[in-house]
């Protein structure tokens, strides 16, 4: 039951790899930190009794290695297992004799169904996939290699192998390669879920550890780390480690474990694992600060802790695991009944598919624009009617704040009545100045004008976005980034011929001054508004036999039209008493407009 936990495990960390979704769930895991060349690839090739790491000096982890050790039962020969030294013994002869083994092999996550007996091939295949994603200088990448490794001699467990921490960059490393080094580590160890494996060498201080310093700072009550030393046959004479294993130096809950593994002579001579862990065994056994605890050193002891540290962990957190994924799953498996049934294969049926979006679209776009939607608003205007606020308020509004009186002063028109009147003095005013005058106006109007098409574009812009945040645009993105792109280049198209539309209704205006609109004060009307204001005329007394004015007085105490009716033309507000409007900016309406 405990080894099944552990697969389902790998399992979902396979599929969450898989289809590239980035940690929904903490997954717990046992991840390998260390200083570079503490050890950590020496202790994992003793745990699954095989050299497949690459191999070299610097950074030779250079991307996260996730290995899934699985437990496979031996064949007709699983009896002759329960003489360890014997096993041992064969396990040397057939690793220097063969290196392919039919009960031994690796598979790769992105090689799916290749099975790798000869594990010189999968070290290749390590190095072969690493300088695909970083290249062949010395960067490093967060994207993870899956490596899943059947033997019938090793644990189940699960293991994740960083990069060293590193201090100085070298050679054509990046300059910031600590940085990225401890960024991608943290990434792992911050998670809860993550048993740390602080992997320090003996001979050195362990108050100097760097990966001992970098669990405290995620783990500081060291309830969820495990320490492991290397290099114990290399500390001087007369020193030993039983302190720390004590827990008198630097405590941690999980406690140490010591360990001896290969020299890089003993590799270079390919010294078979399982004779070197026949010699670690009988190091512990014959030392003499360690022999009353070999039990609880060396190799085979760590591979047996981790594999029970992991499964009592995967116990008590399945209940949150659990809970998790059902939350993630009924997220997405509502998000894909949202998206339709799955569509039938074929041409016509895809066209047809296609053809029924355009027309829904069309029909949607349209009455939005007319206002007859069925999801009518009423919080706050939308669709054709924030486009109709901007003609009829916006635009209306920037247009009657015009002055005339703000760019042409009383001086302006007398030096312009004058030029008109050429070298001779002139009894009239040339109609010549007053069209100048009034063309000047009228050539303001553009402005506000050309400012409304950009704001309905805008508008129309949003519409389409809003149009398209739909459940039935969302089944497919690539059809609605074409829609987006289609209608976007139709809006700009057309926004150039608006414009120069706008563009020649001012010129055509400016044009011809029609003199004869009824709004038009021409000077008679001028001169009677004068006399009127400055001569009023009396009222006759009421007729003593009819009691009522005489219909000329009548008549005549009425004067032109009040200015102030005239304003409402279109030329009136030229004529207007100057009231010192400000001239209003025409701004976007807000992103939420009210009624």
């Amino acid at each position: 039951m405990d080894v099944t936990l552990i697969k389902t495990v790998n399992k979902l960390q396979d599929a969450f790899a898989t289809v590239g979704v980035q940690n929904p769930v903490d997954l717990p895991q046992i991840v390998v930190i260390g200083s570079q060349s503490s050890g950590k690839s020496s202790v994992l090739e003793n745990i699954v009794g095989r050299d497949f790491l690459p191999r070299g000096t610097g950074i030779v982890t250079r991307r996260p290695l996730v290995l899934q050790l699985i437990n496979r039962p031996a064949n007709a020969k699983a009896e002759d297992t329960s003489d360890t030294p014997k096993k041992e013994k064969k396990e040397a002869t057939k690793e220097t004799e063969s290196p392919n083994n039919e009960e031994e092999w690796g598979e790769f996550l992105h090689i799916p169904g290749v099975k790798f007996s000869d594990f010189n091939k999968i070290r290749d295949e390590i190095v072969k996939d690493t300088e695909a994603k970083t290249g062949k200088n010395a960067g490093i990448s967060p994207a993870p290699i899956n490596l899943r490794i059947y033997s019938p001699n090793v644990l189940t467990l699960t293991l994740v192998d960083l990069p060293g921490l590193t201090k100085v960059p070298v050679g054509d490393q990046p300059k910031d390669i600590e940085k990225q080094i401890r960024e991608m580590i943290l990434k792992y160890i911050t998670k809860p879920n993550a048993i740390i494996l602080a992997v320090t060498a003996a001979n050195t201080d362990l108050a100097n550890s760097d990966g001992l310093k970098l669990a405290r700072e995620v783990d500081p009550e060291g309830s969820r780390t495990i320490g492991v030393l290397t290099k114990i046959d290399l500390m001087d004479q007369g020193t030993d480690v039983v302190d720390i294993l004590a827990g008198r130096i630097i405590p941690l809950r999980l406690g140490y474990v010591p360990v001896v593994n290969r020299g890089q002579k003993d590799i270079d001579s390919r010294k078979a694992i399982a004779a070197a862990l026949e010699a670690e065994k009988n190091f512990f056994e014959n030392h003499q600060s360690y022999k009353s605890k070999a039990q609880y050193c060396g190799t085979p002891f760590l591979a047996r802790k981790l594999n029970m540290i992991l499964m009592h962990h995967i116990r008590n957190t399945l209940p949150e695991i659990k809970a998790k994924i059902q939350a993630v799953l009924a997220k997405y498996q509502t998000e894909l009944q949202q998206l339709g049934d799955p569509l039938e294969d074929g041409f016509n049926s895809n066209a047809n598919i296609v053809l029924n979006i355009i027309t829904e679209f069309c029909t949607e776009f349209r009455t939005i624009i007319e206002g007859k939607s069925d999801e009518l608003s009423s919080f706050e205007l939308a669709g054709g009617a924030r486009i109709s606020f901007v003609f009829h308020e916006v635009f209306s509004n920037g247009v009657k704040s015009i002055d005339p009186f703000e760019q042409i002063k009383d001086a302006d028109i007398r030096t312009i009545i004058y030029n008109a009147s050429g070298s001779a003095p002139s009894l009239f005013i040339a109609s010549t100045a007053f069209e100048v005058i009034i063309k000047q106006q009228i050539k303001r109007l553009e402005e506000p004008s050309l400012k409304c098409v950009t704001l309905v574009y805008e508008e129309l812009v949003r519409i389409l976005s809003q149009l398209l945040q739909k459940q039935l645009f969302k089944r497919f993105p690539g059809l609605k980034e074409k829609f987006y792109t289609v209608v976007i280049n139709f809006y700009k198209k057309a926004l150039t011929p608006t414009n120069k539309l706008v563009q020649d209704l001012v010129n055509m205006e400016s044009s011809y001054i029609n003199t004869g609109h009824p709004d038009f004060l021409n000077g008679h009307k001028v001169i009677a508004a004068i006399n009127d204001k400055y001569n009023p005329k009396q009222v006759n007394p009421a007729d003593p036999k009819t009691g009522r004015g005489s219909i000329t007085n009548l008549t005549n105490s009425s004067p032109l039209p009040d200015t102030e009716s005239q304003n409402a033309g279109f030329f009136g507000s030229f004529f207007a008493p100057n009231k010192k409007k400000k001239p209003g900016v025409m701004d976007a309406p807000p992103p939420v407009l009210k009624a």
